[in-house]
């Protein structure tokens, strides 16, 4: 086994190039798991660990870019670790993303995971996911003589796959700075330090007049309830503040539970996951509209 600790990014993308077929380790904590079972062999690594290019984020002004709106965006390096997401300023500027990090597993876990490692291994239960999916972020990768970005819903294709090339390093997200309610909620066999048996994001866009949902550990991969976020968008007012009635928040709840394709396996059964998909999108969008009527998100 060859192992490089890389110390920059040109380092990192220069190992993969010299030893095709290498595994990539940021924080290794899907990883160990998959070995410490024997579901997975290791032979050559690049840790990104240490690649303090990763580690960095930064708020954009689309002005400022020449991209001719007003429209914020904030680039997350894949080794951001979920720790730095949870608390201020991340958190005020993507609080779902907050949310999220705070249900990753234990504070040590949080210290070593980060967006690149849930978008390396591409689990339909990485609790980071489905806000990438609910804010249509960007993912951004890089190779020794090329670099590309991509929408994550192209990236994520099926169970623990992803579009990434043998050569190339997960370098960031972008995400938009959305204004309006956002919310991350997920279930499991027990309160906390658990994987996702169903999982939810749901981003409200009071600018634009949108509601989005993702649903995460219900299919091959996160799915995005987009039939549900039509129906709503007839049913209900959503510009500026979210204004529907417990009804209709209930039937959006039952219109995502039948966009999900859940399984059953050893944390859960089918039907209770394509329950709990609508019991979470229900109490989201609940949410939403009392956020905007004052209320707790």
């Amino acid at each position: 086994m060859t192992v490089i600790n890389a110390v920059s990014l040109r380092e990192a993308m220069q190992a993969l190039r010299d030893h095709p077929g290498a595994r990539l380790v940021q924080g290794g904590t899907d990883l160990m798991v998959e070995v410490n079972f024997n579901r997975a062999a290791v032979n050559d690594v690049v840790a990104l660990r240490q690649v303090n290019e990763l580690r960095r984020w930064h708020v954009d002004d689309g002005t400022a870019n020449g991209a001719g709106d007003s429209t914020n965006t904030v680039r997350i390096g894949a080794g951001v670790p979920y720790a730095e997401m949870e608390r201020a300023p991340l958190s005020e500027l993507v609080p779902a993303l907050a949310q999220a990090a705070r249900t990753v597993g234990s504070p040590q876990i949080r210290a070593a995971g980060s967006l690149g490692g849930n978008l390396g291994t591409c689990s339909p239960a990485g609790d980071g996911l489905p806000v990438l999916s609910a804010l249509d972020a960007t993912v951004h990768l890089q190779s020794i003589d090329s670099e590309r970005e991509m929408s994550v819903h192209d990236f994520m294709v099926g169970v623990k796959k992803n579009a990434r090339r043998p050569d190339e390093v997960i370098v960031a997200v972008t995400l938009p700075i959305v204004r309006g309610f956002q919310g991350y909620a997920k279930v499991g066999t027990r309160n906390a330090m658990v994987i996702s048996a169903a999982s939810a994001c749901l981003v409200h866009d009071a600018d634009a007049g949108t509601v989005r949902l993702a649903l995460g550990a219900v299919g091959p991969t996160v799915v995005r309830a987009r039939q549900a976020e039509a129906w709503l968008a007839g049913e209900a007012s959503l510009r500026g503040a979210v204004s529907l009635d417990d009804s209709t928040a209930r039937e959006f709840g039952r219109r995502a539970a039948d966009e999900c394709a859940p399984i059953d396996d050893h944390r859960s059964t089918a039907a209770y996951r394509r329950h709990a998909v609508a019991v979470l999108a229900e109490r989201l969008v609940s949410r939403a509209r009392d956020h905007a009527a004052g209320g707790a998100r």
